[in-house]
């Protein structure tokens, strides 16, 4: 008998507690209205500020080095003793906006020449970034 009453006592009903899914729910919800108000840039008038001129784009100058030691400035080959010189032209040390010389090397070229080009830059303000190709 108390095998029955126990029975009894732990009937589960068939009634689903939905307090958790109205969590989710407005969750969801809040989620979609702050995405819906980002995803429209007209959504918020503001008046922005307008330059006169146009503002300077950063700039990269390509310098490459071969194996023979030779210096290109963009296509142009210069004496190596002249880099400074002919990257100071690209690198105004007036600006604000620095540009970058990026250096190409072939895979069998001297790392020294590398890295001379990298200390000039560097010495004119600008930042420096290496790659180094070829086959090998």
């Amino acid at each position: 008998m108390s095998l029955r009453n126990n029975r009894l006592r732990h009937e589960h009903s068939d009634a689903v507690d939905t307090g958790p899914l109205n969590d989710i729910l407005f969750i969801l919800l809040m989620f979609f209205l702050m995405i819906s108000t980002l995803a429209n840039p007209n959504v918020i008038k503001m008046s922005v500020p307008k330059a006169k001129s146009d503002t300077k784009q950063k700039q990269s100058v390509v310098v490459s080095v071969d194996k023979d030691k030779n210096i290109y400035v963009g296509s142009k080959k210069i004496i190596p003793d002249s880099l400074e010189s002919v990257l100071r032209k690209y690198i105004n040390e007036g600006d604000s906006v620095k540009p970058a010389v990026v250096i190409n090397a072939d895979s069998i070229s001297q790392w020294g020449e590398i890295v001379r080009v990298m200390k000039v830059a560097r010495k004119l303000g600008a930042t420096t970034s290496a790659t180094v190709s070829g086959t090998d």
